[in-house]
């Protein structure tokens, strides 16, 4: 290690485990891919259409496979995932900046609140009567942290995150700029055409080591509490209704909309803008395609699509047209079955019994 000007690549072999080629004493100040990379950052292959950069590239040292690395003349790491080993160094280069610790004279917080000293409370931040901030909490400028709501140890919400009351978020929480947690369910009864609004009297529970994007929004129970499993990572601009389950480590990109009540369970990676119906199931271990309507539990796992992939416009009339179609060619089938029948085995005898 040099200080702040970068980390031997012996140093970072250490770290990952990983079997060092070339100069050990090389220092490495940053990591960019292999096309923008210079003598002084490391890069990484992690996918084979990318291979054709390696010969040509400036980069001071790469992450390689075993296999990758025959015949590779530069500095390289040897490890078993390139784009694991890069995740977890990224963290070193990361120039986020760390929050110090103690209360800005600008931030309200209630007189029994309970805030560690510890925590880091922004600007303009809002904690609400009985909210409890665990240790190395950072709440950025003009966050709101409602009434009796929980942060435990080591979490992180980007400047302007709103927890509404009776929020509860576990250990090492990250919670990106926007995002709304514990906002009021979408529940009304309908009496003679008119909406009588439902109180939304659950909370919401995050577990630990929970990632949640930039303008997600998840929303509190009814009755029970909306859940959201240890691990899980949400994109920007998911939408979890209220009631809603998610399973520990389950991943979902951006645009998905989870309707009220559905439960997800663990493992599961659900794709950018899918769609999901109240009320139903999904078990562990399920991918989702990208735009998939899911219209009805999952209950075996695997990958799952709805949709038709994108096609030139003038072929996408034509099979949009055919769609509409069918329903008069299978009346046409089944007419041509029978007769079919008549030909082959002769007129039925209804008299016959």
């Amino acid at each position: 290690m040099t200080g702040n000007n970068g980390f031997t690549l012996a140093r970072l072999a250490e770290q990952l485990g990983a079997r060092l080629l070339g100069d050990p004493s090389l220092v490495i100040a940053g990591l960019a891919t292999l096309q923008d990379a210079e003598a002084n950052q490391l890069a990484f292959l992690a996918n084979s259409q990318y291979r054709k950069f390696l010969a040509d590239s400036k980069a001071g040292a790469v992450l390689l496979t075993e296999a990758d690395a025959e015949g590779f003349a530069g500095n390289a790491l040897i490890v078993a995932d390139p784009y694991l080993s890069y995740a977890r160094l990224s963290h070193q280069f990361d120039p986020k900046p760390q929050a110090e610790a103690g209360i800005h004279p600008s931030a309200v917080v209630a007189e029994d609140a309970q805030v560690d000293p510890t925590a880091s409370i922004g600007a303009g931040v809002v904690v609400a009567s009985g909210a409890c901030i665990g240790a190395g909490v950072t709440l950025g400028a003009h966050c709101f942290i409602g009434a009796r709501s929980q942060i435990a140890a080591g979490g992180w919400l980007a400047p302007r995150v709103t927890l509404y009351h009776d929020v509860i978020i576990g250990e090492r929480v990250v919670i990106q700029s926007g995002a709304v947690i514990g906002s009021e369910g979408f529940g009304f009864a309908n009496e003679g055409g008119r909406w009588q609004k439902i109180a939304q009297i659950g909370g919401v529970q995050i577990g630990d080591d929970v990632e949640i994007g930039a303008n997600t929004t998840i929303d509190r129970g009814a009755l029970a509490n909306t859940q959201v499993g240890n691990g899980v990572k949400l994109d920007n601009q998911i939408q979890i209704a209220h009631n809603v389950q998610i399973g520990d480590h389950t991943a979902m990109a951006a645009c998905v909309g989870i309707s009220g009540s559905t439960r997800i369970g663990k493992h599961c990676m659900i794709a950018g803008g899918v769609g999901m119906v109240g009320h139903i199931e999904v078990c562990d271990n399920v991918f989702v395609s990208g735009m998939t309507m899911v219209t009805r539990s999952i209950t075996e796992p695997g990958a799952y699509s709805s949709g038709t992939a994108m096609q030139p416009a003038a072929e996408w009339r034509k099979s949009a047209a055919r769609i509409r179609q069918l329903d008069a060619l299978a009346k046409r089938v089944q007419q041509l079955e029978k007769q079919l029948e008549v030909v082959t085995h002769g007129p039925q005898d209804s008299s016959k019994s």
